[in-house]
């Protein structure tokens, strides 16, 4: 419901955004932001930490996140950035939100396929020398469990390759109120994200290890501040 007059919007101003601003799409980033902060306001709250560490608007970099939940989508698109997700191809078929993230220039991906995951990170490429960002969920798929799993290199070959920083956010409570598998219950609860401070290099490797290593290590501190609480 909350979905329905910014698809509208969108609809008409997709024809201007791609005559004027076809990668970064600054003529309608605030959408997303809209359309997410209606949706998500009637369940729970997002507490948001270390805005300050976020780039300036209109410089392009690659941002990346924990997986936990389908809805760790709005959480990050309340931040009102212009990056394009990369996204599982079968999304862009749902009515409403999957068409929306077409018309955004979303990058769809087919698990398991290394030729569609080498194009995705073309266009990214293509995208961030254009001065649009890029966002990843490096470990490829929603965590079961509430781990954190492996990182895939993709994003940091962005990164190294373009000379951009990348942004590592940590995202804590979507799990619980959505987990995975379980996408028909919205439990009570809040989210927080944690914007962490720009890491740059010229090997992948490094930018991997540290994006994940910054991102577990807060994992770790957050579960132990909620377990003194309880």
């Amino acid at each position: 419901m909350a979905g329905v007059l910014p698809f509208g919007i969108l609809i008409v101003a997709h024809p201007l955004a791609l005559i004027f601003d076809p990668y970064k799409t600054k003529f309608y980033n605030l959408i997303p932001k809209l359309w997410a902060t209606a949706s998500i306001a009637p369940f729970f709250d997002i507490e948001l930490e270390g805005l300050e560490n976020l780039p300036p608007q209109n410089a392009p970099a690659v941002y990346v996140s924990n997986h936990q939940s389908i809805i760790d989508f709005y959480p990050l698109l309340t931040l009102g950035r212009s990056f394009k997700f990369i996204g599982k191809n079968t999304v862009f078929l749902y009515p409403g939100i999957g068409w929306a993230m077409y018309i955004l220039g979303m990058i769809p991906v087919k698990r398991m396929d290394i030729r569609s995951h080498l194009e995705a990170v073309r266009r990214c490429m293509d995208l961030v020398r254009n001065g649009a960002s890029v966002f990843f969920f490096p470990e490829g798929t929603r965590s079961k469990d509430g781990k954190l799993g492996d990182f895939k290199k993709g994003a940091f070959t962005v990164a190294a390759k373009t000379g951009v920083p990348v942004i590592p956010m940590t995202l804590i409570g979507t799990g619980e109120i959505m987990p995975a598998g379980m996408e028909h219950v919205v439990n009570s609860g809040s989210v927080k994200l944690i914007i962490h401070k720009p890491i740059k290099g010229s090997d992948p490797e490094i930018l991997r290890q540290l994006a994940r290593n910054t991102i577990l290590d807060t994992l770790s501190v957050e579960a132990q501040k909620k377990n003194r609480l309880s």
